[in-house]
């Protein structure tokens, strides 16, 4: 059983990479995915995924219940490709049914805390192989408002939190791969 975390900015060839060791573990996929389509650009850019994906993968769509969802999935003789973390976690920030947090002290909602918890636990207990996309968004200009710095915040405790528990961590840039920890793949 291996866990990968497979970082990277927007359009850095991570999705393809992290596909790429789906494919080439030669197990059965079960691929989460975390993207909610909230409008017509991003359910163009869902479509787009969907059709990419090779025809026996399995896909489970999962916009907050990550955790529950590798219990279920993982197995010994499968792997479990979840895209994106940054999406599930934005899914989880906005998850009280305010268009924005309060964002005065960034006052995040109870699920949010419930969930990472849940998804880490999970992760940790997995079965089977898991590979995990994040992006990486904390290395570019600080954002401008409170919602985008707790959100890139979020996000570096995400991958950092994730990173520990995995076996392998990858960044990716250019569609190249470093290896940050575990064995080169």
């Amino acid at each position: 059983m291996t866990r990968t975390l497979v970082l990277g900015g927007a359009r850095s060839g991570k999705s393809r990479h992290a596909e790429r060791l789906a494919i080439d573990s030669g197990k059965e996929v079960v691929y989460i995915a975390t993207a909610h389509a909230g409008d017509g650009e991003m359910a163009t850019r869902i479509e787009h995924h969907r059709r990419q994906r090779p025809a026996g993968w399995r896909t489970v769509e999962e916009e907050i219940n990550l955790g529950d969802a590798l219990e279920r999935w993982c197995a010994p003789d499968r792997l479990v490709l979840v895209d994106c973390l940054t999406l599930w976690l934005t899914n989880l920030m906005f998850s009280g049914g305010d268009e924005h947090p309060d964002v005065g002290d960034i006052a995040l909602p109870a699920l949010f805390h419930e969930q990472r918890a849940r998804f880490l636990r999970a992760l940790e207990n997995a079965a089977g192989d898991v590979v995990l996309v994040s992006n990486e968004v904390g290395m570019g200009i600080v954002p401008y408002g409170a919602i985008s710095r707790s959100f890139t915040d979020e996000a570096g405790r995400l991958n950092q939190a994730a990173a520990a528990v995995c076996d392998r961590a990858l960044f990716i840039v250019a569609g190249l791969p470093l290896t940050l920890k575990g064995a080169p793949c």
